[in-house]
């Protein structure tokens, strides 16, 4: 996606005009408007084919072109709205992390950056392309993270509930691997408009009992947020799944299709892949103290960035203890009042930035001051341990289903109130004119 200002006055920049161009060209034109930015035909030619590469990676046939390109551009749009979420926050990914994260891709699906690199070009796919979508879905989705996260609440009795649940019960649980079609009714639709959507989720279930593809059917229908995946959620146990998906997930077996069932966003089907069986909990933990440095009016990322660096310093030096600079400087009064220690926690309880941090920083060492979404931090790890079957492993447990229920949910209805906000529109296309 380009900014759309940007991108006229590239165009302005480049002289193309009617005045100024010998000879017709073929440009590359918006083809839909999101608030201040554009999707241009560029965008939706790249992501058709990369989408093409997968599916022709997994063996899998794919709709119409009409109907795959909808499906993008739904996609697109969204990723616009996310992207635009992601500048207001000032998130941005650098190449260190955006190679981090190819190389991943490469090896888990077993190849070189070099392979991964032949494979794309083989499919019409520029790799520096490549790259930028890369980096434009992590920002994407850290945006989503850090909107969402703020909207979760979980209250200490519901991890008390839920932990005196599974303690109950064995360390282990049944798993369903899933696959989801979500058909969208749009705010404000009337009656008729959700009747019809009724229809078409049960003519999907006729159609999918009488033997048909259920990933093909999620690429042509489906306004689910895994459709461009043929619908697949993979493995979660019922605990980790949207309420509204354990709820429906009673006694069936593989190769179930259950739904259709109706949500506040639309109606829902699922299937039931695969079922297995017993999933042993190991939990490593980590006790970390840190310094928060909050950014204001008067005090920049440069001011808060220096103040760190500055106690670090100290600290290192001699001059002073974590705990005392924790205790005059930080801004988390609650982990200040006790030198800075956040106690035992698993690092997915933190944000991206600090869970990093405290999972690849060696015992003892002080980390360069950082900024996650709460502002600048300095860390220090103090000690890690594997829990296995404690009650401290069983409501870490009980906090991360929670929050993945919560987060599963309020994702997509942050997602729907984000698109039902937005000015979103389509040009008209100068030969549609005529």
């Amino acid at each position: 996606m380009k900014n759309w200002k940007s991108s006229l006055l590239g165009l302005a920049l480049l002289g193309l005009s009617a005045g100024t161009v010998a000879a017709p060209q073929e440009l590359d034109r918006i083809v839909t408007i999101v608030n201040d930015s554009v999707i241009l035909q560029s965008d939706v030619d790249a992501m058709l084919k990369t989408v093409r590469m997968n599916a022709a990676g997994q063996n899998q046939p794919l709709p119409p072109d009409d109907v795959l390109i909808n499906q993008i551009m739904d996609q697109l749009v969204m990723e616009t709205l996310q992207l635009q979420q992601a500048e207001q926050f000032g998130i941005r990914i650098d190449d260190n992390r955006l190679d981090q994260a190819i190389n991943q891709m490469a090896a888990e699906q077993q190849m070189t950056v070099g392979q991964l690199q032949q494979m794309l070009a083989a499919n019409g796919i520029s790799y520096s392309i490549f790259r930028e979508q890369m980096r434009r879905d992590m920002t994407a989705s850290e945006a989503r993270t850090i909107q969402v996260r703020r909207r979760i609440n979980i209250l200490p009795q519901e991890v008390e509930t839920l932990a005196g649940q599974l303690s109950q019960q064995e360390q282990q649980g049944v798993r369903y691997n899933i696959s989801h079609i979500q058909l969208r009714v749009e705010e404000g639709a009337s009656s008729v408009e959700r009747d019809e959507v009724a229809k078409e989720a049960q003519q999907l279930v006729n159609e999918l009992k009488d033997g048909a593809d259920f990933a093909n059917l999620a690429y042509s229908y489906s306004k689910g947020p895994k459709a461009l995946q043929g619908g697949e959620w993979g493995w979660m146990r019922k605990e980790e799944m949207p309420t509204i998906f354990a709820d429906q997930i009673q006694s069936q077996g593989t190769g179930a299709i259950v739904g259709p069932f109706r949500s506040g966003v639309g109606y829902h089907i699922l299937k039931i892949n695969q079922v297995d069986g017993l999933e042993t909990v190991s939990v490593t933990e980590v006790n970390a103290r840190h310094i928060l440095v909050k950014t204001s009016v008067i005090l920049s990322d440069e001011g808060a960035k220096e103040q760190l660096e500055q106690a670090r310093r100290s600290i290192l030096a001699g001059e002073r203890s974590f705990a005392d600079a924790a205790q005059a400087l930080s801004a988390d009064p609650g982990s200040a009042a006790n030198g800075g220690e956040l106690g035992w926690q698993t690092p997915d309880l933190y944000v991206p930035e600090f869970k990093e941090k405290v999972e690849k920083l060696p015992e003892g060492m002080i980390s360069e001051p950082f900024k996650t979404v709460h502002g600048w931090h300095i860390v220090e790890v103090l000690d890690r341990r594997d829990v296995d079957r404690t009650d401290a492993a069983v409501k870490n447990r009980a906090y991360r289903i929670l929050f993945s229920r919560k987060f599963n949910e309020e994702a997509q209805a942050w997602l729907q109130e984000l698109r039902a906000g937005a000015f979103i529109e389509q040009p008209e296309r100068a030969d549609d004119q005529g």
